[in-house]
């Protein structure tokens, strides 16, 4: 559970189909409210790699988001889509 104004890191593991860590191109994260509605697209870049396929954001709560949110990263691995999908509980306090 997270509250309104946090910041929160958000994190991704890109993984094959075989489970080897992957590093995609062009890779976005994609911030969605719970209507499914688009909030903003932020592009991940190597300053935001860990290590082979794993990356992060630090994403500030904003003020308008009530319930949840979901999260998407992105990216092409092969010329072909590559993304993972989560959700963040949010709380006012």
């Amino acid at each position: 559970m997270a509250f309104v104004g946090d910041t929160v890191r958000l994190r991704v593991q890109f993984k094959t189909f075989t489970g080897q860590l992957v590093s995609p191109n062009d890779i976005k994260l994609t911030i969605y409210d719970k209507q499914n509605n688009q909030i903003e697209e932020i592009p991940i870049t190597d300053s935001d790699k860990e290590n082979i396929g794993v990356y992060f954001y630090d994403y500030i709560i904003p003020d308008d988001i009530l319930d949840y949110f979901i999260f998407e990263f992105g990216g092409l691995h092969n010329d072909k889509p590559i993304l993972a999908r989560g959700k963040v509980n949010v709380k006012f306090n």
